[in-house]
């Protein structure tokens, strides 16, 4: 079983619906929660607010009337229990009480039912009555009771006012609503439960279908593309970036193939020049000046056979960290120059160096980078040539270091495949057929450790130039 069956399979983790699905009940039961608390506080505050109100309206009238016939008991006693001859069960219970606590006037049964001891504090007047007290009577119900000093018509303080307003009905109907909305609230969650594992299992139909178009491209269809089809706008990006992956596979592809091809083409050329010699050495007894120099040409083979494996080691290590270090350009090139100038002299060819400074580089890549350019410059320019080294810095630090040569040059078109493993032209075939052509496909992998970059131009006839731009040295911290 692979490692992503294993991870599929494993109990401990949810799939991507189920987490969507649990964090948009969670987000709805928020909401539901939210809103019906809101409406209960709302709706309890109302009540409680119409109450109090109805207790102050009633204790400005009674107020008003102290006021307008203070010796006129007759239609105090007809607002105070009235309500009570008329139901059986009063609604408002109302006391009046002297300046020396003796009780004046009370519907009838209120002692017994609230005791004066049960008020708050007595307000100055009705315009400063505040929030009333609750209280919880035998029988079960419930009053919210009230009082304030009734003042006289001269501003003095003459009467003591309790009104008892019974909010049993109002406890009742807050009590229902509670129970109602509890069942609107746990119907909501699994609604929106179901609601969600349905609406999320919809929307995440495009992401199983591109999982499973994705699940289909092997090897052998590398050519198939997601972005045929239409996607949502965020899987569309994923789908790009997908595609762009696989373009950049099959195009690795192509080139491993390719490098395999040329790779298998240029070890089976040495193995059978050595097995040529070897099988012609012992196909009958030689002097030992032909077996020296049948020996000889077997060293140069696998001198080759040393350079082509030394090579393709490294490019299999481009991905290797390095640490670059100030380098004196002018001493680094002088080195190079001293061994390569050997081989120039060879041909006859002139190499030349202007420009001084110092870049930040690993100093065993930059001699491999430089070496290889002009590895190659000589190798490609006829007797009598000549080779220029330059560098050049630009204001904002950036480094240039240019090999131009008096070569054979480079065709348009195959200025295009120059950096490709294994790759030569026709015309470098021709005129040198030891070449491996990794030199300039080692020097690009340099140049990317190093942040900068490697580009080349070129005339047929008339010579190349390539180019090394390293970029500005660090700021120290």
């Amino acid at each position: 079983m692979s490692s992503t069956e294993r991870e599929v399979t494993h109990p401990g983790a949810l799939s991507l619906t189920a987490r969507l699905t649990i964090l948009s009940t969670l987000a709805t039961t928020c909401v539901l929660l939210f809103v019906i608390v809101f409406q209960f506080l709302a709706l309890a505050s109302d009540l409680e607010f119409e109450d109090n109100n109805f207790i102050i309206e009633k204790i400005r009238v009674i107020e008003a009337i102290i006021a307008r016939y203070p010796d006129d008991s007759a239609h105090l006693d007809q607002e105070v229990n009235w309500e009570g001859a008329l139901r059986q069960d009063t609604r408002y219970l109302v006391r009046i009480m002297g300046r020396q606590g003796n009780v004046v006037m009370e519907t009838r049964g209120m002692d017994r039912i609230v005791p004066a001891r049960q008020f708050p504090p007595p307000a100055r007047d009705s315009r400063a009555i505040g929030q009333g007290k609750k209280l919880h009577v035998q029988d079960g119900r419930i009053y919210l009771l009230n009082s304030a000093w009734g003042m006289s018509e001269k501003g003095l303080s003459s009467r003591f006012i309790q009104v008892a307003l019974d909010v049993t009905d109002d406890e009742d109907i807050l009590q229902g609503y509670k129970q109602k909305m509890a069942f609107v609230f746990l119907a909501g969650i699994c609604l929106s439960a179901a609601l969600s594992a349905v609406v999320v299992r919809r929307g995440l139909r495009p992401l199983a279908e591109i999982t499973g178009a994705a699940g289909r491209i092997d090897v052998t269809t590398l050519d198939e593309r997601l972005g045929a089809r239409v996607w949502p706008r965020e899987l569309a990006r994923f789908a790009a970036a997908f595609d762009g992956m696989l373009d950049r596979l099959e195009t690795s592809f192509d080139r491993l193939e390719a490098s395999s091809a040329n790779l298998a083409h240029e070890i089976r050329t040495p193995i059978n020049i050595l097995r040529g010699e070897a099988e012609v050495a012992i196909s009958r007894a030689r002097s030992a000046e032909e077996y020296r120099r049948v020996i000889e040409s077997s060293l140069e083979e696998y001198e080759r056979l040393s350079r082509l494996i030394d090579n393709i080691l490294f490019l299999a290590r481009a991905e290797q960290r390095i640490e670059p270090i100030p380098l004196d350009m002018r001493g680094e090139l002088e080195l190079l120059l001293d061994f390569y100038g050997t081989l120039a002299e060879e041909k006859e060819i002139t190499i030349s160096c202007s420009g001084r400074g110092e870049i930040h580089a690993d100093p065993l890549l930059f001699q491999r980078a430089v070496g290889n350019l002009l590895s190659n410059a000589i190798r490609y320019t006829p007797t009598g040539g000549a080779i220029t080294v330059s560098f050049t810095r630009d204001n904002d630090g950036a480094a240039h270091l240019t090999v131009t040569d008096t070569g054979i040059g480079i065709a348009p078109d195959d200025l295009l495949r120059v950096f490709d493993r294994f790759y030569r032209s026709s015309e470098a075939r021709a005129l040198n057929a030891q070449g491996t052509g990794l030199g300039l496909a080692i020097v690009r992998p340099i140049m990317d450790l190093h942040g900068g970059s490697v580009s080349v131009s070129s005339e047929p006839g008339r010579g190349t130039a390539v180019t090394l731009h390293f970029p500005a040295a660090p700021s120290p911290l």
